[in-house]
C-alpha cells in the first residue's frame, strides 16, 4: 500500500486499484478565447495548473494507474441537456450557442477538446459527462467496478463545481477520494480554499487532500522499496 502524507490523515492506496481522474481540462474553460473567458472570468489561474496536471499525469502513467479524463459536454441536438440547465447563464452564451471556439460545451467542437498539453493517450478513458459530476448519465460507476477500481485521485477544474461534485458522487458510491490540491483550481481563489476545507472537514467527510510532491514522494519511496 502507498502511504501519502495528506489531510486530515495518511491516505493509503493500492496503485492496482486506483485511478487518476482529471476533470474538465478543456479549452472552453482554460483558453483565453474560450467560454469561461467570455463569461468574464480570468483564466490565468486555471492555465497555471497545466504543468502540475501534466506532471501528475506523467506520474500516474509511470506507476501504472488507470487514467481517466472527463469533459463536460452535450450532444449536438441537446437531447441530454435538461431545460433547467440550458436556461442557465447569459443569453447568447448558453450551452449550444455559437461561442468563441464553436458551439458551447458541444461534443466535437474545438472548445470542447482537452488542452493539447494534457491530451489523453491511447487507451486512457475519456468520459463525456452531461452533468457537473462524472457519474451522472455516463455509466462510469459500472465501468470502474468492472475494472476493480476502489480509490480515486482527483485533479482538474473547477475545484468547487465539477471536481467537488464528482468527489461527493464518488464518496456516495463507496470510492475513497484524494484531491491533489496544486492540480486543481477555480476562477475564484476563495472558492478553492473553501472547497479544500469542506473536503477534509469532520475527519475527511468527503475525502482527503494532498500536494503533488507528497504523492510523488510516496510513489517514489514505494518504488525504491520494491527494488
Amino acid at each position: 500500500m502507498i502511504e501519502v502524507a495528506a489531510r486530515p490523515g495518511v491516505y493509503r492506496f493500492d496503485p492496482a486499484t486506483t485511478a487518476l481522474v482529471v476533470i474538465d481540462m478543456q479549452r472552453d474553460f482554460l483558453d483565453p478565447g474560450g467560454f469561461g473567458a467570455a463569461l468574464g472570468n480570468d483564466v490565468t489561474p486555471l492555465r497555471a495548473i497545466i504543468p502540475a496536471v501534466a506532471e501528475l499525469l506523467a506520474l500516474a502513467r509511470r506507476h501504472g494507474l488507470t487514467v481517466i479524463h472527463t469533459r463536460e459536454s452535450h450532444a449536438p441536438d441537446l437531447s441530454d441537456c435538461p431545460p433547467a440547465k440550458h436556461q442557465q447563464g447569459k443569453p447568447g452564451l448558453r450551452i449550444g450557442d455559437p461561442g468563441p471556439m464553436g458551439r458551447i460545451l458541444i461534443r466535437g467542437e474545438p472548445g470542447n477538446q482537452i488542452v493539447p498539453e494534457l491530451a489523453p493517450l491511447d487507451g486512457e478513458w475519456v468520459i463525456d459527462k452531461p452533468g457537473k459530476g462524472m457519474f451522472y448519465a455516463t455509466g462510469l460507476d459500472r465501468r470502474l467496478r468492472e475494472a476493480g477500481i476502489e480509490t480515486l485521485l482527483f485533479a482538474g477544474v473547477t475545484t468547487e463545481v465539477c471536481v467537488q461534485t464528482s468527489m461527493r458522487e464518488a464518496c456516495d458510491r463507496g470510492y475513497r477520494g484524494l484531491l491533489i490540491e496544486d492540480a486543481t483550481e477555480s476562477y475564484f481563489p476563495e472558492f478553492k480554499r473553501a472547497t479544500l476545507e469542506m473536503v477534509v472537514a469532520q475527519g475527511g467527510i468527503v475525502g482527503q487532500v494532498a500536494g503533488l510532491a507528497a504523492l510523488d514522494a510516496a510513489l517514489t519511496q514505494a518504488t525504491k522499496e520494491e527494488s
